[in-house]
C-alpha cells in the first residue's frame, strides 16, 4: 500500500502532454456516444440536445440556476419534492456561465458538464498514473469512458463535476498537497451529498499521516538516546545505515497545511446542510427531511435487496434480478481485488464510501448505476488487466466495448433514461 508517511512523487514531464493519450481516447469514446445518440434520437423523432439538457435532474438544476431555491412539487401521495435536495455548485456555475456568455441556463449546464468530464478524465489519469504508471492511467480513463451509463458524463448532471473534484482531491492527497486536497473536497461537498466520501478519504489519510509522523518521531528520539550517539563513538557504517533509513521529520509548516486541509475538507457539505436546516427551520437534520420527501435515505441496503428479490416473483423479470446480483457481486469483487492489489488507503476509503452510499440507500433504484459512476478507483483492476494486453488487442477490446456502450446509452436515454 502506498506509504502515507511521505507523499508520492508526481510523475515527471508536463502533465497535459503526459495525459494527452488518455484525453484523446476519452474524447473519441464520448464523441462516438454522442453521435450514436444523435442518430438514434433522430430515428425515433426525438431531440438529442433535449435529452442531454432538459430532462430529469437537469431541469431541477436549471431551475435553481435561474430562480434560486424554494421551488417544490407536492405529489398526490403526499411526498414533497424540494429543489433544496440539489447541491448548489453546478447551478452556480450554470448561472455564472449564463451571465458571461449568450448560452441559456440549460446549455451552460451542458458546457459545464462536458468540460468537467474532461477534467474528470484527466484527474482519473493522474491518480492511476501516480499509483500504477501512465499505461494503466490511459486504460483507467478508457474503462471509465465506456461504462454502460457513460452517456451521463455528457449530460447536464453533476456526476462529471463531482468526479473531477474528487479525482483531483485524491491526487492531491496522494502527492501531499493537503490544502489543495481539502479545498477540492470542500467543493465536492458543494456538488453532491456523496462528497462525504472525499472528506472521509482526506481525513483518513490525514490521521494516518499524523500517527506515522508521531511514531517516526518516537523512533528518532529512541535512536538519539543510544549510548555514544552524542559523542561520535558509534561505528561509521552503522551510523550511515541509520541515516539512510531515517525519514526527514515533518516541519511545523507540514503539520499546519495538513491540519488546514483536513479542516477545509468538510466545509462544503457542512455549510450547505446547515444552510438548508436554517432555511427549513428544522436545524442540522433539516436536509434529511428534504431527502425524505424524495424517499431517499440510508437503510443499509434493505430496500434495494427487496427490490432485487421482487424481480424473482415472475419469470420475465427474473433475468433482470439475476443481472443485478451479478452486477453487485462484480463491484464487490473489484473492490476486494483493489484491496488485495494494495491500492492506496485514500482510494479504498473513498471507493468504499461511494459504494456504500449508492448500494445501501433507499433512493430510486434506476439511478444507482449513475450514482456508482464516481467510484472510479474500483475500475483500476480492470484497467491493469487491459494494460497488460498488447496495444493492438487492447485497442480492439476498447473499441468494441465503446460501440456497445454507445448503443446502450442511446437506447437507455431514449427510453426511461437516468432519473
Amino acid at each position: 500500500m502506498t506509504d502515507l508517511e511521505t507523499p508520492v512523487a508526481a510523475p515527471p514531464g508536463p502533465a497535459p502532454r503526459r495525459a494527452a493519450p488518455a484525453l484523446l481516447g476519452y474524447v473519441a469514446v464520448r464523441a462516438l456516444g454522442l453521435f450514436v445518440l444523435a442518430v438514434w434520437s433522430a430515428a425515433r423523432g426525438k431531440n438529442a440536445h433535449t435529452l442531454l439538457t432538459a430532462r430529469w435532474d437537469s431541469l431541477w438544476y436549471t431551475r435553481v440556476a435561474e430562480l434560486g431555491y424554494g421551488y417544490e412539487v407536492r405529489l398526490p401521495n403526499g411526498d414533497v419534492h424540494s429543489n433544496l435536495a440539489f447541491f448548489p455548485l453546478l447551478p452556480w456555475l450554470e448561472r455564472l456561465l449564463h451571465a458571461l456568455t449568450p448560452l441559456s441556463y440549460a446549455d451552460a449546464g451542458l458546457v459545464v458538464a462536458l468540460l468537467a468530464s474532461l477534467a474528470a478524465a484527466w484527474g482519473i489519469f493522474a491518480v492511476a498514473d501516480v499509483v500504477y504508471g501512465p499505461r494503466v492511467g490511459v486504460c483507467a480513463v478508457l474503462v471509465w469512458a465506456v461504462l454502460p451509463v457513460g452517456i451521463v458524463q455528457s449530460m447536464a448532471y453533476s456526476e462529471s463535476l463531482f468526479t473531477a473534484l474528487a479525482a483531483w482531491s485524491l491526487y492531491a492527497v496522494l502527492t501531499g498537497r493537503w490544502v489543495g486536497a481539502g479545498a477540492l473536497a470542500a467543493l465536492a461537498g458543494l456538488t453532491r451529498p456523496v462528497g462525504l466520501a472525499v472528506v472521509a478519504a482526506v481525513w483518513t489519510a490525514g490521521v494516518v499521516s499524523f500517527v506515522r509522523d508521531r511514531s517516526g518521531g518516537a523512533r528518532e528520539q529512541s535512536a538519539s538516546d543510544v549510548p555514544g550517539a552524542h559523542d561520535g563513538e558509534h561505528a561509521p557504517e552503522a551510523s550511515s545505515a541509520a541515516r539512510a533509513r531515517r525519514t526527514p521529520q515533518p516541519t511545523g509548516a507540514h503539520h499546519a497545511t495538513r491540519a488546514l486541509g483536513m479542516l477545509l475538507a468538510p466545509a462544503g457539505t457542512a455549510a450547505y446542510v446547515l444552510w438548508v436546516g436554517h432555511r427549513t427551520g428544522k436545524g442540522p437534520l433539516g436536509y434529511l427531511d428534504v431527502q425524505a420527501g424524495w424517499r431517499n435515505g440510508f437503510d443499509g441496503g434493505y430496500a434495494f435487496a427487496r427490490f432485487v428479490g421482487d424481480k424473482f416473483t415472475s419469470f420475465p423479470s427474473a433475468p433482470a434480478g439475476a443481472g443485478l446480483i451479478v452486477g453487485v457481486g462484480l463491484l464487490l469483487w473489484l473492490y476486494v481485488t483493489g484491496l488485495r492489489q494494495r491500492q492506496p488507503l485514500p482510494l479504498l476509503v473513498y471507493t468504499g464510501v461511494v459504494l456504500a452510499l449508492a448500494l445501501c440507500a433507499s433512493s430510486y433504484f434506476g439511478s444507482k448505476p449513475r450514482l456508482l459512476m464516481p467510484a472510479f478507483p474500483v475500475l483500476f483492476p480492470l484497467a491493469r488487466a487491459l494494460a497488460r494486453l498488447r496495444t493492438g488487442r487492447s485497442a480492439l477490446v476498447t473499441a468494441g466495448v465503446a460501440v456497445a456502450s454507445a448503443v446502450y446509452g442511446a437506447f437507455w436515454l431514449n427510453g426511461s433514461g437516468p432519473p
